[in-house]
């Protein structure tokens, strides 16, 4: 079925028509089916939310569309169907497969039926025949990004082309990228602390529970290297180590259900790992006529804390994702090559407290300490003594009152705080006199906790922000046999793909778009 919705388009992205692909049963988007232009080997990959954009030459063209993705039946649409200006609506259908067929094809030698662990490891075995050995180029649509109580952030979007010299060569030390174009989408909301890398030093952006070091800050090298797949006899991400070696002992595997992929049968296969501080999900998809591993899906969870919403996941509880990992193969002329993989994790910005000290005063002769803060102060919390603690050459010392003004505090110290004061008077003038004021400040410590503004605000207490991060990259087209030019222009993998990297445009670049997310849309 092929609808129309109501939602009316941006006008100003008239070059393009725009659609949204749904489960014909339960209306829900299909995430990351195959958009492709017949006859072109081109094509798109939708989005989270089902969406895609094509560019309106195709309708003039008189093309048809192919949708498909992996557990549906396929679709073919004449793109003249599409509207120009409404949000076009594809259904597809959930695809019936025998599992009586799976069954009976999944026997070893002997008649016997094969296990989870024997088909991986077949599966695994395969990968040298199932992939290319020889050089070949993907052309496809590369985004970073984060999301936010769903909004697009920092987005950043171009067209690669990646010359990989085949699954016998190590990808990250191989592998060249040119960078057709590359650019911060400013329709979208920027945030300039989301967009910083990760700093484990000062704690100002970190992922949870893990630790993952800047690639030399190529957020696309990072993702590449998060292909498990094409990396089967490297080390990847925990709990798959390098896949050749580690994944069938570091996991337990179990049948699930089979599915299917351009009218071919797949084994499904299901696995997890639970540590005391981390448990992984997944789940593989593999050829039940060669073994080839179409998709691998994994997630790998904070055992000790929950999801924001207390909701069970996908996977049947309520742990907090720390990252996740979709990557998808598709066949060509009987080998495998990446349609799309998309790697998210989630990590914390902390922002400076809304609630803070600027300065703190110390009066020797009168013996007390001035707290100046950048707001009103709440007089409750503020006039507690047991809020505030005062130390003086290490010696820590009663509060006999707390005075409380507008934005500032004045504590008064006990007896033995004022004979301290008296007796290291000569102590500190002769420090100040020598020009070492930083010396004699070092000799006062104050500790402030538990005090609020008026707002309800701790002091000092981290302003903490979580963010989704998103890296993805979606095939459009697929060259085999193609070899990269001797001398480049390359990207160069040590630098962020934003700071000077060089860029080529070649003859048929208009043919590939970026499949930019809708933005909100009015109904």
């Amino acid at each position: 079925m092929f609808l129309f919705c109501g939602a009316m388009v941006n006008a100003q992205q008239n070059e393009f028509f725009f659609g949204k692909v749904e489960d014909g049963a339960t209306g829900e988007p299909v995430v990351f089916a195959n958009i492709r232009i017949k006859n072109r080997a081109l094509g798109v990959i939708t989005n989270i939310d089902g969406s895609f954009r094509i560019p309106m030459k195709y309708k003039d063209y008189g093309d048809i569309l192919e949708v498909s993705s992996m557990g549906y039946q396929n679709r073919e649409i004449a793109i003249a169907a599409f509207s120009q200006m409404e949000l076009n609506i594809i259904l597809l259908q959930p695809s019936t497969i025998s599992l009586q067929e799976a069954v009976v094809k999944a026997k070893d030698k002997r008649g016997k039926r094969l296990s989870a662990k024997q088909i991986v490891q077949r599966a695994i075995d395969a990968i040298p025949y199932n992939y290319p050995s020889v050089s070949f180029s993907t052309i496809g649509y590369y985004r970073d990004y984060q999301f936010n109580e769903g909004a697009y952030i920092n987005l950043n979007e171009g067209i690669l082309n990646i010359y990989d010299q085949g699954f016998d060569q190590l990808d990250d030390k191989t592998s060249e990228t040119l960078m057709f174009n590359f650019e911060l989408n400013t329709d979208f909301e920027q945030d300039s602390l989301a967009r910083t890398a990760y700093d484990y030093d000062s704690y100002k952006k970190i992922i949870k529970k893990a630790y993952l070091g800047a690639y030399g800050g190529n957020e696309f090298r990072i993702l590449r290297i998060h292909d498990a797949i094409r990396n089967y006899n490297v080390a990847s991400y925990d709990y798959i180590g390098t896949l050749k070696n580690d994944f069938i002992e570091n996991h337990n595997l179990f049948r699930s259900k089979d599915s299917d992929s351009d009218n071919e049968a797949l084994y499904g296969i299901k696995f997890w790992k639970r540590h005391l501080n981390y448990r992984a999900h997944g789940e593989i998809f593999i050829s039940q006529k060669d073994f080839a591993i179409h998709k691998l899906e994994y997630t790998m969870y904070n055992n000790r804390q929950t999801n924001k919403k207390n909701e069970k996941n996908k996977h049947g509880h309520k742990q907090k994702v720390i990252f996740d990992v979709l990557t998808e193969y598709r066949r060509i002329n009987n080998k495998m090559y990446l349609n799309y993989i998309s790697f998210h994790n989630s990590f914390e910005v902390r922002k400076p407290p809304k609630f803070s000290v600027d300065s703190t005063l110390v009066n020797m002769p009168d013996g007390f300490y001035t707290i100046y803060f950048n707001k009103p102060v709440d007089s409750v919390s503020a006039v507690n003594p047991k809020n505030y603690d005062i130390k003086f050459n290490q010696e820590k010392f009663g509060i006999d009152k707390v005075e409380v003004y507008r934005d500032s505090v004045r504590l008064y110290g006990d007896s033995d705080f004022m004979q301290a004061m008296i007796n290291a008077k000569g102590e500190t003038s002769a420090l100040l006199n020598r020009k070492k004021g930083q010396e004699a400040g070092a000799m006062f410590e104050l500790a402030v906790e538990n005090v609020k503004d008026q707002l309800g605000n701790l002091v000092n207490d981290p302003d903490i922000h979580e963010y989704q991060q998103f890296r993805e990259f979606f095939a459009q087209r697929i060259k085999p046999d193609s070899r990269a030019p001797f001398d480049g222009p390359f990207m160069d993998k040590k630098k962020p793909l934003f700071k000077n990297q060089p860029m080529v445009r070649p003859k048929d670049y208009q043919e590939y778009w970026m499949n930019t997310p809708l933005q909100a849309i009015e109904n």
